[in-house]
């Protein structure tokens, strides 16, 4: 079993910087690959970025280049360093945990309760 709590999220300008936390709990957290996703009202949950227990990392075409992914398996903590926001990034960003290496949500069977990223023009 894995929990997770997201942290970070708020209200930035157009091409303004925020930084996503997701702390975890559970035992099998270093064996989990963690992702982000986001959703926005109406529309499906998008996959934003991927990380592999060794750090291994994908992106969607989206946010590639602005957004980092990392983890640090001692602290049970994964993180989404989104630089150059735009308005299109305004969503609803969750964290999940997954035991494949995978981009498509329903393989991910942990998930946070999300936190709110708003970006103005």
């Amino acid at each position: 079993q894995v929990q997770l709590i997201e942290s970070g999220g708020g209200l930035v300008q157009s091409g303004g910087s925020l930084r996503l936390s997701c702390a975890a709990s559970g035992r099998t957290f270093n064996r989990q690959v963690m992702g982000w996703f986001r959703q926005v009202p109406g529309k499906e949950r998008e996959f934003v970025a991927r990380i592999t227990y060794s750090s291994e990392f994908f992106y969607a075409d989206s946010v590639k280049g602005r957004f980092t992914i990392s983890r640090d398996n001692a602290k049970n903590t994964v993180a989404l360093q989104m630089n150059g926001l735009k308005p299109e990034d305004t969503a609803v960003y969750f964290c999940a945990a997954s035991n494949f290496i995978t981009a498509a949500a329903p393989l991910y069977a942990y998930w946070g309760q999300g936190t709110q990223v708003t970006v103005s023009s």
